[in-house]
């Protein structure tokens, strides 16, 4: 199978240009071939059949960084599968606002609640190598991904595993950041299929009665776990921005600031105590 044939098979599926995406990517990542490598006809050279099971996988909608096992994220490689969301350029837009807010020097004890495949701890603990870095995630299976994601990255994060809507106990901690479950289900008419069917839900959805569920259990934690000024940083759901800078106002969180992401959705938000 050429490139030629495997993207005009995913078109089938996705648009022209993001199915020639994938296919270059599927190339360019599992074969290391570069487009100049395609055009030379190098494309013929690999597996055939491994090509297929990956082409039919595709065809399903798996996203592609789950079929090939990795995801670009702030400059690194992140490893994924299944039970960790896919790290989204948005996310790393919340890293780098705390990397700017701190100058990256600083030394300061973060938390990073949901942790996921690790992409926000990992990104921070390699950033600011005067942090100590904590990441929590209820899921075992998620907290294996972000650990050998942290051995390959060689950086120290303590990882935990810590239900958010029950933290035994306090710690203390200057930043707490956190990408927690944000979308209702009544919004899942609105989702791709490749999210909704292969990424985990647990990760995703809140119930459509509380919305802000998961940030107010952080927030709530984070009153008495913050040493004096402490922030918070969220990646958030744009619907329910102005319901969470009331309740962060309503909570004594002070300085509460929003931020757009590249593709201009109030994405972030942050609050000082």
């Amino acid at each position: 199978m050429s490139y030629q044939e495997l993207w005009r098979r995913l078109a089938q599926v996705y648009e022209e240009g993001e199915a020639k995406a994938i296919a270059r990517m599927v190339y360019e990542t599992r074969y290391g071939l570069s487009m100049s490598d395609l055009l030379m006809g190098r494309d013929t050279d690999v597996p055939q059949d491994e090509l297929e099971t990956i082409a039919q996988r595709l065809e399903r909608q798996e996203p592609v960084q789950y079929v090939l096992g990795e995801a670009d994220f702030a400059g690194h490689t992140f490893l994924v599968n299944k039970h960790v969301l896919i790290p989204r350029p948005e996310t790393a837009e919340l890293c780098q606002w705390i990397i700017n807010d701190t100058g990256g020097q600083s030394p300061c004890d973060i938390l990073d609640i949901g942790t996921g495949s690790g992409c926000i701890a990992i990104t921070l603990a390699a950033e600011m190598p005067q942090a100590k870095v904590t990441a929590w995630d209820i899921s075992t299976e998620a907290l294996e991904v972000a650990r050998e994601n942290a051995r390959r990255m060689n950086v120290q994060v303590a990882f935990e595993l810590v239900d958010a809507l029950n933290i035994p106990l306090i710690s203390k901690h200057d930043i707490i950041v956190s990408n927690p479950p944000y979308i209702c289900n009544k919004e899942r008419a609105r989702m791709e299929a490749n999210v909704l069917e292969y990424e985990p839900h647990t990760a995703l959805f809140v119930p459509d009665d509380d919305p802000l569920l998961f940030y107010r259990a952080i927030a709530t934690y984070a009153l008495k776990a913050f040493n004096k000024g402490g922030s918070l940083y969220f990646e958030i759901n744009p619907l329910y921005a102005d319901s969470l800078v009331k309740m962060l106002s309503m909570m004594s969180y002070h300085d509460i600031e929003t931020k757009e992401d590249q593709y201009g959705k109030t994405r972030m938000m942050k609050a000082r105590l």
